[in-house]
């Protein structure tokens, strides 16, 4: 009985990352941008952590080859990348390298 109650509480104080919830990514699909630290320093020049957050956009748009609607994660950035190569072109070579659309 006693062992019992140490599992329960055991899987009780389990951290988020163990128990299968999935968080998005803060991650840019197309050009894999995601944050990075650096240190916010005062002005004595106390040096502390901080992230910088790529600029992510979340964008629907229409694959005219395949007559549907895809909704991607994108930086700045992968949009002017598909505006300059076309959204197919950009989708041929993220499937390509692994990522589901």
């Amino acid at each position: 009985m006693i062992i019992k109650i140490i599992w329960d509480l055991r899987i009780i104080s389990r951290p988020l990352h163990s128990l299968k919830i999935q968080i998005m990514a803060r991650v840019c699909q197309v050009t894999g941008k995601k944050p990075i630290t650096g240190n916010r320093v005062s002005h004595s020049n106390i040096k502390t952590k901080r992230r910088f957050l790529p600029n992510l956009q979340k964008k629907r748009y229409f694959l005219a080859e395949e007559d549907k609607w895809v909704t991607i994660k994108l930086s700045s950035e992968a949009i002017r990348t598909i505006n300059k190569n076309g959204l197919y072109t950009v989708v041929k070579e993220m499937r390509a390298a692994g990522v589901h659309i």
